[in-house]
């Protein structure tokens, strides 16, 4: 009688041989390094949440980095409280903007914030001290036209230090950055809370 699951077990150990073969001859050829300028965008949720999280592996390694937040300045996060109480040392976090643009309804003073964040993003990506600056929130900023795209494409292109990541998050990337990104990721949207009367809730969204 054929012992059915140990050649199952065969074929499957037969498989993951080739398979990791073909993995470690892929990863032989990735020998590169640069700082990557990358893109969380999309109408899903993660965003901000999945930059963080890099973040959170710079501080880990104990890597120099940075946050500039350009809308969310009305809101306390757990990301920031976390940071502002504990890692203050190795990470630097700006928060710039005072709210969504739908509660300021002030097109003049989100324009004057958004500059001045994008200012200060500028200063601390010149800084080769930082492994990572995250600029939580820019894309928000672009698409509403209070800063320049094409600025921020050529700063990032012509000014950024080689080994320096950038991460941009925020709903409607513009094309011009999605272009000269390294790593682009779109949050694809398929349910949410939200549209069954759920609130944003401590732990999940802030």
């Amino acid at each position: 009688m054929t012992d059915k699951p140990a050649q199952d077990d065969d074929r499957h150990a037969a498989k993951m041989i080739k398979k990791k073969a073909a993995r470690d001859k892929i990863m032989a050829t990735k020998t590169d390094e640069k700082g990557l300028v990358i893109v969380h965008t999309g109408k899903g949720k993660g965003k901000s949440s999945a930059a963080f999280g890099m973040i959170f592996r710079c501080i880990a390694h104990d890597m120099q980095c940075a946050v500039v937040q350009f809308i969310k300045g009305g809101m306390s996060t757990g990301e920031r409280d976390l940071i502002l109480s504990r890692f203050t040392d190795i990470c630097a976090f700006h928060t710039m903007g005072e709210g969504f643009t739908w509660e300021t309804q002030d097109r003049s003073r989100d324009t004057e914030m958004a500059q001045a964040a994008w200012e200060k993003a500028k200063e601390l990506i010149r800084d080769p001290a930082n492994h990572m600056v995250l600029l939580d929130e820019i894309n928000i900023a672009l698409r509403y036209d209070y800063i320049d795209v094409a600025e921020v494409v050529a700063f990032l292109r012509d000014e950024k230090p080689e080994m320096t990541h950038v991460v941009l998050t925020g709903r409607n990337a513009k094309e011009p950055l999605i272009e000269i990104a390294d790593l682009v990721t779109e949050m694809e949207l398929v349910k949410h809370p939200f549209r069954s009367g759920i609130k944003a809730q401590i732990g999940v969204e802030f």
